[in-house]
Parts: C-alpha cells; sequence; structure tokens
C-alpha cells in the first residue's frame, strides 16, 4: 500500500470527494478504439445491480471486449480465461505494482492520518515484483504447507463446533441465525490467530481492522467514510509494527521466522516489510477466506437437495467448495500493470496500462469449462479455474483456504441438518468492493418437524 499513499499524495487535487466525479484518465491517442463510443458504457463495477449478479456484464464483456477498458476507473478489464492466464504467468511483463493500490484516490485527510499513524507498507507479496519475493514467499508457505493443513484440521473441527454451539442456541432461542457474523465471518480468523501464535488480541479486533482495510483500499467510501476507515487501518498497522518488533516473538512462529528472514543481500528484513507481509497474509488468512466460506454457505443453501449431502459424502463437501471458487470467488479480480507496450486479447496497450482481470468472469469461459452457469461438483478440469491465481504470484494460503471452507461445510451440515434460508435471505447484503465479493449475511431458520 506505500504505493496508495506515494500515489495520490502527489496528486494536487487528492483530497476531492470522488474520483468518478473527474473525467478519466486519458486513453493515449495510440490505443485502437479509443475514439470509438463505448459499447458497455453503462457498467458501473460498483454498482448494485453488478455486485448482486455480475454474470450478464461478465459474459458480455468476455464475447464483445474481451479486453475493455472501463472509463470510470481508468482500468482495462480482462475477462478471458487465456489472456487472464497469459497474464498472471508473465509477471515480468505484467507486473504487479499496483495489486494493492487505493482504488479511490485518498483525499490529504486521509493521508495526513494514515501519515500520523506510521502507516507505510512496502512490497512484500501479492504486490513485490523484486527479487525478495520468492524468499519471503517461502516463509509463508512453511506455515501454510500441505502438512501443516492437515495438521490443522482438528483445529479447524473444535473451532467449528464452538462456534456453531453458538448458532444452535440462536435458532433455539430465537428460531434464527446468521450463518456469516455467527459463523463464517469468525471461523478463520481464529483459526489463523491460532495457527500463526497471535495471542493478546480479541477476534473481533482483527475482523474489523481486515474489513477496514478492504473498504479504504478496494472500495469507494466517501470522505466521512474514508477518514473512519483510516483510524481503524491506522491501528492496525500500528499493532502490527508492535508485533513485528517484539524480541520475545517465539523463532519458530510467524512472526519470528520473518524477524529472522534474511534478503537476498544477506540483511535482515526490515520491519516495515515485515508488516507489510503480515498486512497481506492477515487479510486474505481471514478475511477473504472467511468470504469464501459464506458463499459456499449460501450457494449450498439456495441449491436444491445439496445441503444434506456434506454431512454424509466425505468428498462431496470438497468438491462444492471447487465449484464455488471456480463461479462465485471471494476474489473477484486482481490488477497488473503492463510493463511495456504489448498486446493482449487483439488490443495493443501501451506502458503502464493498469489491468484488471476478471477473475470471476474466467471460471464461467465456456471455452474452458462445460455448462458454466450450472454448478457441477467434480466436474473433470474443476481445479483448472484461476481464483487463487497461477505462478509465481499464486495465493500462498490456497490450501488452508480450501480446508477450512470444506470443514465449516462439513460441521454446518451435520450440527444444523434442518435449516434453511431466511424468508428475507434475498434481500441480504453483498460485499461488493473492486475485488471482493460475498453475501455480508446468511440468514437461516429452521423447518418445522415433520408431522
Amino acid at each position: 500500500m506505500t504505493s496508495a499513499l506515494d500515489a495520490t499524495a502527489s496528486r494536487p487535487d487528492a483530497a476531492a470527494s470522488c474520483p468518478y466525479a473527474r473525467p478519466a484518465p486519458p486513453v493515449p491517442s495510440s490505443v485502437p478504439g479509443a475514439d470509438r463510443p463505448d459499447p458497455l458504457g453503462l457498467l458501473d463495477l460498483f454498482d448494485e445491480g453488478f455486485v448482486r449478479d455480475p454474470h450478464p456484464w461478465l459474459d458480455r464483456l468476455r464475447s464483445e471486449a474481451p479486453v475493455h477498458r472501463d472509463d470510470a476507473t481508468g482500468l482495462w478489464l480482462v475477462s478471458r480465461y487465456e489472456d487472464i492466464r497469459r497474464v498472471l504467468l508473465d509477471p515480468d511483463a505484467f507486473r504487479p505494482d499496483n495489486a494493492q493500490h487505493a482504488v479511490t484516490p485518498l483525499g490529504v485527510p486521509v493521508l495526513r492520518l494514515l501519515a500520523r499513524a506510521g502507516f507505510r507498507l512496502r512490497p512484500a507479496l501479492a504486490n513485490n515484483a523484486s527479487g525478495s519475493h520468492a524468499g519471503l514467499r517461502r516463509v509463508v508457505m512453511r506455515f501454510f504447507n500441505a502438512q501443516r493443513v492437515a495438521a490443522a484440521v482438528p483445529v479447524i473441527e473444535r473451532i467449528a463446533d464452538e462456534l456453531l454451539d453458538t448458532v444452535r442456541a440462536e435458532l433455539d432461542a430465537a428460531g434464527g441465525s446468521d450463518l456469516f457474523s455467527a459463523f463464517a465471518h469468525t471461523l478463520p480468523c481464529r483459526v489463523m490467530m491460532e495457527l500463526l501464535g497471535i495471542e493478546g488480541l480479541d477476534t473481533a479486533t482483527l475482523v474489523r481492522w481486515s474489513d477496514a482495510s478492504l473498504e479504504l483500499f478496494w472500495g469507494r467510501p466517501s470522505v466521512e467514510r474514508q477518514l473512519e476507515l483510516a483510524v481503524l487501518v491506522g491501528e492496525f498497522h500500528q499493532w502490527l509494527t508492535e508485533l513485528v518488533t517484539d524480541p520475545a516473538a517465539p523463532a519458530d512462529s510467524f512472526v519470528g521466522a520473518l524477524a529472522r528472514h534474511r534478503l537476498p543481500d544477506g540483511t535482515l528484513l526490515d520491519p516495515k516489510t515485515a508488516v507489510g507481509a503480515c498486512f497481506f497474509v492477515f487479510i486474505a488468512g481471514q478475511s477473504t477466506t472467511g468470504q469464501l466460506i459464506s458463499t459456499v454457505l449460501r450457494r449450498a443453501l439456495a441449491e436444491p437437495g445439496v445441503w444434506p449431502r456434506p454431512a454424509h459424502d466425505e468428498g462431496f463437501a470438497g468438491a462444492w467448495v471447487e465449484e464455488v471458487l471456480r463461479r462465485e470467488p471471494p476474489v473477484t479480480s486482481w490488477r497488473r500493470v503492463t510493463a511495456r507496450p504489448l498486446e493482449l486479447g487483439g488490443v495493443e496497450l501501451p506502458a503502464g496500462a493498469e489491468l484488471l482481470l476478471m477473475l470471476m468472469g474466467s471460471g464461467s469461459d465456456p471455452d474452458v469449462f462445460e455448462a458454466p452457469g450450472e454448478m457441477i461438483p467434480g466436474r473433470a478440469n474443476i481445479r483448472h479455474h484461476l481464483a487463487f491465481g497461477v505462478g509465481r504470484h499464486r495465493c500462498p494460503g490456497a490450501a488452508l483456504a480450501r480446508t477450512e471452507a470444506a470443514v465449516a461445510l462439513r460441521a454446518a451440515a451435520r450440527r444444523l441438518p434442518a435449516v434453511r434460508l431466511a424468508p428475507d435471505a434475498a434481500e441480504a447484503p453483498t460485499l461488493g468492493l473492486l475485488s471482493f465479493r460475498a453475501p455480508l449475511r446468511v440468514p437461516v431458520v429452521e423447518r418445522a418437524p415433520v408431522g
């Protein structure tokens, strides 16, 4: 997020109330089609209609304009599977530098508030194209490899059961509960804190900090809302700084491993880069995994005949999670920037063109997935989806996220066999940030006993 601060601080209009009220960044005259009317001019990536059901728009982008410039954001939307895969597999031509830039330029008062909190995150993982990336990634992967994830299953099951006790009590007392707030939103945070040895902080605070970070940097908040979020993000950064500079951190802990990691030149990892790594891991490890679990539960309850199956079919939960990752991944898009002029999907792009890779749309590309609009657990090529990316920057926590979501679905189906979506579930809000989407409520009630 360093670049988010640097980029906005240098703009004379950084305090403007909303970047979308200003003219979009100019399209270089050399770009073919720059002078033609926009065939998708009504597209708004933050519109309620798009957030609730983006698939019609994604299908249209893929068929009519697979590399399309969005005037509101200045981003080139890339929607075909093969184009997205090409971008992700070539980080030299398509650099990750802008992966964590603020979508909405931050006003001067917000920048000052963050500066007072010492907020400065150096490139570490998702936005790191330097030689330090591989070593940092290896540190992270030691804590999220297959062996550790398998060993974590009893921990996930125990915490899931504890949280489902609360859901059960709410159903008994009030006749209904919310599987998002009472279960999906909290489970991955508690798991991550336990696995990484994070103590002295309550779960609700870490969840609040993480959610605020996502909204500030990937949302379209008003100036007033930016200030509220910046306070929380500043607190998060200060806590992370104290965490990574604590000399008492055990050597075998995640933070201890970062503190002792040496860069390619032999120097110890500096605290600001360690904070950047923790910032990314903590958000991805709990907020986005919680969003995945929420979507997995919501889709399982909505699809006829699905909810009972995970309770009795050991393999079904994992297959269902993969289908949700293909069709409705929590991370719906990711950004890249061109390092030089090049062609993509038949469009000539200049150096510095900012791309938005439509990961969600790629999972429904009919050239790759048969009957993409249908949920078909166990389809032959299901692992070909790009929900976790591919290549050098593939999500290091993919195995843990998959496992947590599958365990959560199995546990909920076993403990709550009679629940169904509440009548008002269709009106439940949906998280609609630039790159993150999930149900913010999964309201459930219990079916009346038969007979």
